[in-house]
């Protein structure tokens, strides 16, 4: 399953294997960090990415006529805590760039462990990701979906360059949690908070 918006973009300048470790298994991301590792080497470093667990958010917006946009991500972080700012990342091939960078406002959902099922429906390229989901208006009309671990509505702020994904921060205009277990995703798979696989 691979997630719209969350092939992370940042790059690594110089990165180099230490003579020590070489055995290890470590690789080179290319001179001066110019291009991504293609092929077998593109996998295996998207595989070394993928050691770092990560929640699972859907953003979603709204554009000026009304129509929603949603995708599921896991680049997404905080950035300052006074003024409070978040940041997530989202590809420059996406269909909804157009949407996410224009628009006024979006919401950052954060999924629990029993969403599965609807991260899954706001990565597939093919749903109609809204069909039937009973959202909540939030600020700038972005949705709020139901049942989430976590909401934060967000105004946007500024957007950056980030090589072939852009980064997008968000002035936090409001929030709300709850109690409950994250949904995590670790190497290319759905995890809970014991280790074991999330269910679906």
């Amino acid at each position: 399953m691979a997630m719209d918006g969350n092939e992370h973009g940042r790059s690594t300048t110089g990165l180099r294997a230490d003579a020590g470790w070489a055995d290890a298994g470590w690789a080179d991301a290319g001179a001066n960090g110019a291009a991504a590792p293609a092929g077998e080497d593109g996998r295996a470093y998207r595989q070394a990415l993928g050691r770092f667990a990560t929640g699972v958010a859907v953003v979603t917006c709204r554009d000026a006529t009304g129509r929603p946009a949603g995708l599921t991500v896991n680049s997404f972080t905080s950035v300052s805590l006074a003024p409070p700012l978040v940041l997530w990342c989202l590809e420059k091939t996406s269909p909804s760039l157009a949407m996410f960078t224009t628009c006024g406002h979006f919401a950052i959902n954060i999924l629990d462990v029993s969403q599965r099922p609807l991260s899954d429906v706001f990565a597939d390229p093919t749903a109609d990701r809204f069909a039937g989901l009973p959202v909540e208006d939030g600020l700038g009309r972005a949705p709020l979906l139901p049942g989430c671990l976590a909401q934060f509505e967000c105004a946007l702020d500024t957007v950056h360059d980030g090589g072939d994904h852009v980064i997008l921060i968000g002035a936090v205009r409001r929030y709300r949690q709850r109690a409950g277990d994250p949904l995590i995703y670790f190497s290319g798979g759905y995890r809970d908070l014991g280790g074991t696989g999330a269910g679906g």
